[in-house]
């Protein structure tokens, strides 16, 4: 309990601009938490989605089946909306007799690319806002040390004999703002690099995904009589 107070009392007794700088890190702390959770809690259910569909995907359901019980949920996200972009451009460019397989696949891989694009986007959503907190907390914190440190010293200048107990509390003050940096930054790297893989690994599933959806769209549109 006295490590805390005497912490608080620091934070109390820093400078303006020491104190400006541990708030600007307080803040970035807190709203990289609620990004934390947040983007948590977005992985961690299209991962679910995700595997989900894949099941009853190869569950050797119809797909006309599939498309419709799909077509009727609201807010699709991720394998689920690459599929319905897939499959709905598919079933319209077929309507055309005039159409040309090879167009009615291209149309089907553009409309399926777009869909994975926008999934990524939405997974990356904040991401880059991580990035930022864990690579300049550290030097904003660091800026506030040099500030109060030299505060301290400026203020030696008007003692007549500088001890440890008179550098001390001047120098710890300023310690601070780098501890708070630090504590800032390292929950957003470490979350930056866990968050950016399951991006990457659902990035790569999506388009594995769409490489195996197309195929089996390429056989059927090549089939005769269909």
């Amino acid at each position: 309990m006295s490590d805390e107070l005497s912490i608080l009392s620091l934070v109390l007794q820093a400078g303006p601009v020491v104190q400006l700088v541990m708030a600007t890190l307080v803040l970035a702390s807190v709203l990289s938490w609620v990004v934390i959770f947040q983007r948590a809690r977005v992985l961690s259910r299209a991962r679910l989605h995700a595997r989900a569909f894949e099941d009853a995907f190869w569950s050797g359901a119809e797909l006309v089946g599939l498309f419709r019980q799909v077509a009727n949920q609201p807010n699709l996200i991720g394998l689920e909306a690459v599929f319905k972009a897939g499959f709905q451009e598919f079933t319209r460019l077929r309507q055309d007799a005039k159409s040309d397989p090879d167009a009615i696949m291209e149309g089907v891989q553009r409309a399926m690319r777009v869909a994975r694009a926008r999934e990524e986007e939405r997974l990356e959503l904040h991401l880059p806002f991580l990035a930022t907190v864990g690579s300049i907390s550290p030097y904003i914190g660091l800026f506030g040390t040099v500030w109060g440190i030299m505060n301290s010293f400026r203020g030696l200048a008007a003692v007549k004999q500088a001890t440890l107990a008179t550098v001390a509390p001047g120098i710890s003050e300023a310690l601070v703002a780098t501890a708070i940096g630090l504590f800032a930054a390292i929950p957003a790297v470490i979350a930056y690099n866990r968050f950016s893989s399951l991006v990457d690994n659902l990035s790569l599933t999506y388009e594995n995904f769409a490489d195996e959806f197309t195929a089996i769209l390429h056989r059927r549109v090549h089939q005769r009589g269909e």
